[in-house]
């Protein structure tokens, strides 16, 4: 059954926030004539955030909830949020109240009046401390220059989409944050942003690190790589392998026609630097052929790559 708007919320250890959160929501769609559901994914969390779903639930219906036997990540959170959503629109928030449930009526217009196929969050006016805006801004600018995506808060948690996006595409890993980039992939082309309010965090502390820039540029190289490549790897691979193997044969055959017609007195081939330059060469070019392609495909076609163990759930008919 098809309603107007999903809410998807992945959560770990936010027990503080859900009924304030929960209770803007209302606050706001009640105002609406749009039918929704609101779907807190709690990630594995060790506090009480999943009996405070629970709680919540009994008080309205229009909450649902599912739960992680263990901490799997925002992007097995999202996917699976995704896979369970009716909204013939969906958004997603984050649960620590830093974005701010009065940008969805807006955000639910883009999409449905305006059609657009993502409208991503801008927080233009961040909330947050130094040491994240710098590698934030920095982390954009890459990913804008990579992804040829022109938007200034790629990673920004609020975000709206048509349901046809969230159906036909996969957010694994940590490739949340490049879920533009994978809708891009996917044919959705139609993608903009809105300049959304941004708040301190009221509660509790942040769940990420510094670390997480460094894992967030791997990411992205190769969420390109396999939205480029994925469908024909060996235009890379193979173009890599031929060039390095040519290198190396174009060694093997100087040093070869040097031994015979110039040089027939000295060093031995074996001895010559050229000759393991061009014997690492070819064996390199080999290996591109082989070890990346089989690599990458073996890892985008593994069966458990988005196995997430299901606790409970809260207001399924299934």
């Amino acid at each position: 059954m098809k309603i107007d708007l999903s809410i998807i919320i992945p959560l770990y250890n936010e027990s503080e926030s859900l009924s304030e959160l929960s209770a803007w929501i209302t606050k706001v769609l009640d105002n609406t004539k749009l039918s929704y559901e609101i779907l807190f994914v709690d990630d594995g969390s060790t506090d009480h955030s999943w009996e405070k779903i629970q709680s919540l639930y009994l008080n309205n219906d229009n909450i649902k909830g599912i739960s992680f036997r263990r901490n799997y990540g925002k992007s097995a959170a999202l996917n699976v949020g995704f896979s369970k959503s009716l909204g013939e629109v969906v958004i997603t928030m984050d649960a620590d109240l830093q974005d701010s449930p009065e940008e969805i009526p807006e955000l639910y217009k883009m999409i449905k009046v305006d059609g657009y196929d993502i409208v991503s969050g801008w927080k233009k006016n961040r909330k947050d401390p130094i040491s994240k805006t710098i590698p934030t801004k920095l982390y954009n600018a890459v990913t804008r220059w990579v992804s040829g995506i022109k938007l200034h808060d790629m990673n920004c948690g609020l975000k709206a989409y048509k349901n046809q996006v969230v159906k036909n595409i996969e957010v694994y890993g940590e490739m949340h944050r490049y879920i533009p980039l994978i809708a891009k992939w996917a044919g959705f082309q139609n993608i903009t942003e809105k300049v959304v309010h941004h708040q301190a965090r009221k509660f509790g502390v942040t769940k990420f690190g510094l670390e997480r820039f460094i894992f967030g540029f791997l990411d992205l190289f190769s969420i390109t790589f396999i939205g480029k490549y994925g469908k024909r790897p060996m235009h890379l691979f193979g173009t890599l392998g031929t060039v390095v193997f040519i290198i190396g044969f174009v060694f093997l055959f100087y040093i070869g026609v040097d031994k015979i017609f110039f040089n027939k007195t000295g060093k031995l081939i074996a001895n010559r630097t050229e000759f393991y330059v061009a014997l690492t060469s070819i064996i390199i070019g080999v290996q591109f052929f082989l070890a990346g392609f089989l690599g990458e495909m073996l890892s985008r076609n593994s069966p458990n790559r988005n196995y997430y163990q299901i606790k409970e759930k809260i207001n399924f008919n299934e």
